[in-house]
């Protein structure tokens, strides 16, 4: 059996157990939840965010935009409505967030959250590079 006999079999068995449907609305899912949970902290921790806002020099009228984002746009995401759109504003504000809080790469956690937000950013636009998946509200108004 060649390499790509196995894998085609492989892929063939992959697909059959995770119908490509719910892989896109379980990476949605499993994205939007880490935005919805920061936002709705955020809200509950409004002054703590605000100080810690000012102390890296981002000004805290921003504040209500950035839980709006999150809990908005990970709403969205999960049920797909301007899916493509979301997931590019999700993208570039990981990469914003990251740059902005987590840039010290001698702090071995610092870099951590900066690679986990890179990562964030890149799997959020291969969801902005896909097309609307059958659960989602794109594909159902035609988007």
């Amino acid at each position: 059996m060649t390499t790509a006999e196995i894998n085609q079999q492989l892929n063939a068995g992959i697909s059959a157990a995770i119908p490509a449907e719910l892989t896109d609305l379980l990476a949605r899912t499993l994205m939007a939840a880490l935005f919805i949970l920061a936002g709705l902290s955020k809200i509950s921790g409004y002054e703590g965010n605000l100080a810690y806002m000012a102390s890296v020099g981002v000004p805290g009228f921003l504040l209500p935009a950035v839980i709006a984002l999150e809990v908005l746009g990970g709403a969205a995401l999960v049920v797909g409505f301007q899916t493509r759109l979301v997931a590019i504003l999700l993208a570039l504000f990981s990469i914003a967030s990251g740059v902005l809080f987590h840039l010290d790469l001698a702090d071995q956690m610092q870099f951590i959250m900066l690679l986990k937000n890179l990562a964030m950013a890149g799997g959020l636009l291969a969801i902005a590079n896909a097309r609307p998946g059958a659960f989602t509200l794109d594909r159902k108004l035609g988007a």
